[in-house]
C-alpha cells in the first residue's frame, strides 16, 4: 500500500475518443497502474451524419474513472483530459444539450465548407485559425445549423465541444482549452483568442462559446454529486488537457521538432511537433495546440482500419467478425503493388492534404487477373500511400522529418508495420505499451500538477519496443506509385462532383458500415 503521507504521485488519464472513453492511471515514472474503457455507438441516422449521444459519453467518462479509481493503492494527484476533436454541441441556458454531439466524422456540412474554402478569404481563414475549412470542424457546422435548422440555432445559450460538457458537468466550469479551440476553426492561433471574422461567418458571438483556457489550467475539483459518482475527493485537481492528436504526439515521446508521430486507428493521422503556430501557403497542413510553446502539425484522414473492416465486410463477408488476421494473411499473398492495382480508399471522404468532403472511393487498374487478396492488399496501400501523401505536405510546409514513431490497433499486424514502413519510404518505430492520448493526458496533467518538470520527459520515458525498415526494392515500387495516387484524386475531382450531383436521383446508398469499437 502507498504511504498515505507521501504526496500522491498517480494520474488518470481519461480520453475521450469517438467508439469509447478510456481512462488509464500512471505514476510519475509512466508505468501504467490501471485502466477501464466504455463504448459507445456511432449514430448515422442519414447519409453524411455521424453523431452521439453526449449523455452516454458522460456517464462512460465516470464509469471508467469510478473503475480505475477502485484498483489504484492510493489516492491520485489529479485527473487530465483527451478528447477526439472537432466535435459540436448546442446546449440551453441550463447547460441541457439540444443537439447530439456531432463529431468529426460528421459531412452534413459539406456544402458549406465548400463555399466557404472556395471564397476569397477561404485560406486565410484556414491559415489565421490552422483549421481547414472542411466539414469535419465546427465552423462549417454552425453554418450548417444557422442555415438548416434557424429556429434550433436561435435557442442555443452555449456552443462547446464533448469535453467541454463533460468538464462543465463535472466541475460546473465551461471552458475549452486551446488545442480543442484550435480545431474549431474559430479561434486565431497566434493571438489564442476568438476569431471576429470566424465568429461572424458562423453567426454566433464570443459569449456563447466556453471561456478559453490553457491546456494545463487546474479547475478547482469536482460536484458533490460526482465526487461521489467516482469515488474521489471533491477537491482532487481537474487539469482541462488537450485534443487527442496533439496529446498522441506526447504519449509516442514525440515531442521535438524532426520526430514525427503516426497513428492509424478507425482513422488515420501525420502529426510532427513545433515551437511556433505557422500553416503552409497552400493550406495542406493543419496547425493545432498542445501548450502555450508547443503545437502540431500536420494532416489526418478519415479512413484508416475502417477500410480493412470494410474489406471483410465487402470482399470476404464469409470470413465473419473478428476476421482480421485471414484477412490480413489473405493480403499478404498478393504482391507489392498489389499488381498494378491502385485503391484511393476514400469510403468516408477524405480530409489531408486536400481537405475535401467531394471523393469517393475507387480501384484503378483493375484487370482480369485481380482476385480478392489483390483488392485486399490495395485498399491497405492506398490507406499507407495516403498517409505518406500527408508526410509529403508535413514537409513541403518546411518541417524536418528525421523520425516516424507510430502507434494505433494496426501496430499488431506485422503486414501492416512492413507496409507503412516501405510507403513511407523510412524506418518506423514502434514504442511499447502506452495508450498514447491517455499517456499523453496523464503526462500533461503531471507538468500542469508539478510532478515533472516538463513533458520533455516523454521522449525518455517512451520505450521504443521494435523498429521496422522499409524493404529498398518495395520501397521503390511504393516510391513510383504515389505520384498516381496523387493524379488520380485531381484526375478524378469532376467525377466525384458529378456523383454528388446525380445522387439525389439515384438509388439511395447502402447505409454506412459501424466503425469498429
Amino acid at each position: 500500500m502507498a504511504d498515505p503521507d507521501q504526496h500522491p504521485r498517480m494520474v488518470i488519464g481519461v480520453d475521450i475518443g469517438t467508439t469509447s472513453t478510456k481512462s488509464v492511471a500512471y505514476d510519475t515514472d509512466g508505468r501504467q497502474l490501471a485502466s477501464h474503457s466504455v463504448g459507445y455507438p456511432l449514430d448515422e441516422p442519414q447519409p453524411g451524419y455521424a453523431e452521439q449521444d453526449p449523455l452516454l459519453i458522460f456517464d462512460a467518462v465516470v464509469e471508467t474513472v469510478r473503475a480505475v479509481a477502485a484498483e489504484l493503492p492510493g489516492p491520485v494527484a489529479g485527473l487530465s483530459f483527451s478528447t477526439a476533436m472537432h466535435s459540436l454541441i448546442g446546449l440551453d441556458p441550463d447547460g441541457q444539450p439540444l443537439t447530439p454531439s456531432v463529431t468529426w466524422a460528421d459531412s452534413r456540412a459539406s456544402r458549406q465548407a465548400e463555399r466557404l474554402r472556395a471564397a476569397r478569404s477561404g485560406l486565410a481563414l484556414h491559415r489565421r485559425t490552422g483549421t481547414p475549412v472542411h466539414p469535419m470542424a465546427p465552423l462549417p457546422k454552425l453554418v450548417w445549423f444557422a442555415e438548416q435548422e434557424p429556429k434550433l440555432f436561435e435557442q442555443v445559450a452555449h456552443w462547446v465541444g464533448i469535453k467541454d460538457y463533460v468538464l462543465l458537468r463535472l466541475c460546473e466550469a465551461l471552458v475549452t482549452d486551446h488545442s480543442v479551440a484550435s480545431a474549431s476553426g474559430l479561434m486565431d492561433i497566434q493571438t489564442r483568442a476568438w476569431d471576429a471574422e470566424a465568429l461572424r461567418i458562423a453567426g454566433i458571438t464570443e459569449e456563447q462559446l466556453p471561456q478559453l483556457v490553457a491546456t494545463t489550467t487546474v479547475l478547482p475539483g469536482l460536484t458533490a454529486e460526482y465526487a461521489a459518482a467516482t469515488g474521489l475527493p471533491a477537491d482532487t485537481p481537474i487539469v482541462v488537457g488537450a485534443g487527442d492528436g496533439p496529446l498522441a504526439n506526447l504519449g509516442l515521446g514525440a515531442v521535438h521538432p524532426g520526430v514525427v508521430a503516426c497513428s492509424i486507428g478507425t482513422s488515420g493521422a501525420m502529426r510532427v511537433m513545433v515551437e511556433r503556430p505557422a500553416v503552409d501557403p497552400l493550406g495542406g497542413v493543419f496547425c493545432y495546440a498542445l501548450t502555450e510553446d508547443r503545437w502540431v502539425v500536420g494532416g489526418a484522414i478519415n479512413n484508416g482500419g475502417i477500410v480493412l473492416q470494410w474489406a471483410g465486410d465487402a470482399l470476404a463477408p464469409e470470413l465473419g467478425e473478428d476476421s482480421e488476421e485471414e484477412l490480413l494473411a489473405l493480403a499478404a499473398r498478393a504482391p507489392v503493388g498489389s499488381g498494378g492495382l491502385i485503391m484511393l480508399p476514400y469510403l468516408l471522404s477524405e480530409r489531408a492534404p486536400h481537405w475535401s468532403a467531394l471523393p469517393r472511393g475507387a480501384y484503378v487498374g483493375l484487370t482480369h487477373g485481380h482476385r480478392r487478396e489483390h483488392l485486399v492488399r490495395a485498399a491497405l496501400e492506398g490507406v499507407c500511400q495516403q498517409l505518406a501523401l500527408v508526410l509529403a505536405s508535413v514537409r513541403s510546409a518546411g518541417n524536418e522529418v528525421r523520425e516516424v514513431r507510430a502507434s494505433g490497433g494496426f501496430a499488431r499486424s506485422p503486414l501492416w508495420r512492413q507496409l507503412l514502413a516501405d510507403a513511407l519510404g523510412m524506418p518506423v518505430r514502434f514504442p511499447a505499451g502506452h495508450e498514447g492520448s491517455s499517456f499523453g493526458a496523464a503526462l500533461l496533467g503531471m507538468q500542469a500538477l508539478g510532478l515533472i518538470a516538463s513533458v520533455d520527459v516523454a521522449a525518455d520515458l517512451v520505450r521504443i519496443d521494435e523498429t521496422v525498415r522499409p524493404d529498398p526494392a518495395a520501397a521503390a515500387t511504393y516510391a513510383a506509385l504515389l505520384p498516381l495516387h496523387a493524379e488520380l484524386y485531381d484526375a478524378l475531382v469532376p467525377t466525384f462532383t458529378s456523383l454528388r450531383r446525380l445522387a439525389p436521383s439515384l438509388p439511395p446508398e447502402p447505409p454506412p458500415t459501424a466503425p469498429p469499437m
